[in-house]
């Protein structure tokens, strides 16, 4: 026990007590419950003796949610998010209504700073362990984006008259070994007594080329995730006596692994977008890559990794509170197939702390990464595919079904014309290429529905090519002369190509709108209009279709 000064105990308490309150914290009267049950003063510097062996100290009992499973849950800060005033920062390349994992700041010289912050409680028991823990989970936000983090700041926040100040200690030491193992220096930071232990970093970074968003998923594209799921359940599981130590091992091993090499290879390879699993889950983290991007996913259950363990677990009723929010997020924007397992399921909902990447990456492209992956030490496995537009959906179901058998999805996903849901299941898109001429996308030229006809189902074809025709005289006919002309009408076509994302639609009606006589100026301003609704990634993201028209040959704003 500290050296206990009689005379200030004294002043003290008797200043609490002719209050009525303790002047160290209000809730509490004076003489206060630790000085009934301790016979120390809190209030007057006095702590208790220092703890002979931390690891006596189970840090996991200490909290009431462990990990990335200690967040507010997503469908709670989306609601409260969205409701924030916009931010009017011409700077801002990417804010809150991305919803990504980490903003983006261009600075005058160029220079481009992606920046994150993540709090969050003990995981493990083990000081050390956990600050490695925390420092490997807020840098992922930045390997997630493209970019390379530069320093850090702490968060702390401690019970620091209760709780021995060495662990405090550990904390950071392990945090700071993880931190120079990505050269990241930790600069400062800030300090709060609280009851729980909670631990983060706010990480500056800086991108070199385009950042890798994770709205920016295309039809087509393979999904690769590179670390095991489950260990918010196994967290669980701990913390109630339900989890085998060995199995423990290896899932702190993978939390305090940095993902700086899987970084390294999706750079090299170039992908389409990309996240880092954790406290939202796997499905709570696709569902926004989703739904920024515009399309439907397919993730096939059976080929989830999981470490040992976590299914079982899982099964037996394991199931943390953490997964309940994540399914509340996610809502109706999930289907699942008959052959999927209900373990499997709850796997994908599990809240993760500083689990691996999740990779949206073109099919061509799907061996050089496994293969870049695998160079560098990384376990990488394929989980599934962007299988069509939508508003953001996914479907469930094992490896080698189609996802028809998931298809009650296909019903509420947009409220899709029939031609998308059909492309839907087969995995092409009615607009995998620009259909260029008086037609623009799915107009009078058909040949758009050769893709979606060319399955092996004789009925599957016919009912894919009647409903692309249909389809087809249904684009027409709205973008007809009619209560608005037709010049009017193909503005605010484009404003919704860039609304939703539709590369290949873009370009199509780039093309129709110049031969029309559209004037450069008036498409800037509908595409603004756009921006304006959906922020600064619809920005980058015509400028990416600009871009790629000005390599073709064809001029753009």
């Amino acid at each position: 026990m500290s050296e206990i000064n009689m005379a200030k105990r004294r002043r003290i308490m008797q200043r609490s007590m002719a209050l009525g309150h303790c002047v160290c914290d209000p809730k509490r009267p004076c003489p206060c419950a630790v000085f009934k049950d301790e016979g120390i003063c809190l209030c007057a510097g006095e702590r208790p003796n220092p703890v002979d062996d931390l690891s006596q100290v189970r840090l996991t009992e200490l909290v009431h949610n462990a990990g990335c499973a200690s967040k507010i849950a997503p469908a709670d800060l989306e609601a409260i998010l969205d409701r924030l005033p916009a931010i009017d920062d011409p700077a801002v390349l990417s804010g809150i209504p991305a919803g990504d994992d980490a903003g983006i700041y261009a600075l005058d010289d160029g220079t481009t700073l992606v920046q994150t912050v993540d709090v969050f409680t003990p995981c493990v028991d083990d000081p050390e362990q956990f600050g490695r823990i925390c420092a490997a989970n807020c840098l992922s936000d930045i390997y997630a984006m493209g970019g390379v983090p530069r320093t850090a700041l702490s968060v702390l926040c401690f019970p620091v008259e209760t709780l021995d100040g060495r662990i405090m200690y550990h904390m950071l030491k392990g945090a700071i070994e993880v931190l120079n193992e990505a050269g990241v220096a930790l600069i400062g930071g800030h300090s709060v007594k609280d009851d729980e232990i909670k631990l983060g970093f706010a990480i500056t970074g800086t991108v070199e080329q385009d950042a890798t968003e994770h709205g920016n998923a295309a039809v087509g594209d393979v999904l690769v995730l590179t670390k095991p799921l489950g260990t918010g359940v196994l967290t669980f599981a701990r913390q109630i006596g339900r989890a085998e130590e060995a199995t423990m091992v290896a899932v702190e091993a993978s939390m305090a692994s940095l993902n700086r090499a899987a970084a390294e290879a999706m750079r090299d390879v170039g992908v389409s977008a990309t996240t880092d699993v954790t406290g939202f889950g796997l499905f709570g983290h696709l569902i926004s890559m989703c739904r920024h991007s515009g399309v439907t996913a397919q993730i096939w259950a059976d080929r989830l990794p999981a470490f040992p363990g976590a299914r079982e677990a899982l099964s037996e009723g394991i199931i943390p509170g953490a997964v309940e929010r994540n399914r509340e997020y996610v809502a109706d924007d999930i289907s699942v197939g008959d052959g999927v397992d209900a373990a499997s399921l709850e796997l994908g909902f599990d809240a993760q702390t500083s689990g691996g990447l999740l990779m949206a990456v073109p099919e061509a492209k799907q061996a050089s990464l496994v293969a870049a992956l695998g160079s560098r030490s990384v376990e990488a496995v394929v989980i599934g595919r962007i299988v069509g537009p939508s508003r953001g959906g996914i479907l469930v179901t094992n490896a080698g079904e189609d996802a028809a058998s998931a298809g009650s999805i296909l019903e509420h996903t947009a409220e899709l014309p029939e031609a998308a849901r059909v492309s839907v299941v087969e995995g092409g898109s009615c607009c995998s290429s620009p259909a260029v001429g008086p037609t623009a996308c799915c107009g009078e030229d058909d040949s758009c529905t050769g893709e979606a006809s060319s399955g092996s189902d004789g009925d599957v074809q016919g009912t894919a090519s009647e409903s692309l025709r249909a389809f087809g005289a249904l684009m027409r006919s709205t973008g007809a002369d009619g209560a608005l002309d037709a010049r009017t009408k193909e503005l605010i076509t484009l404003a919704l190509t860039v609304a939703t994302r539709c590369r290949p639609c873009l370009k199509a009606h780039l093309v129709e709108a110049r031969e029309m006589g559209i004037s450069e100026a008036e498409i800037e301003e509908v595409v603004w209009c756009a921006v304006a609704m959906g922020g600064a990634p619809l920005r980058m993201f015509y400028r990416e279709v600009c871009e790629e028209l000005e390599g073709g040959g064809k001029t753009c704003c």
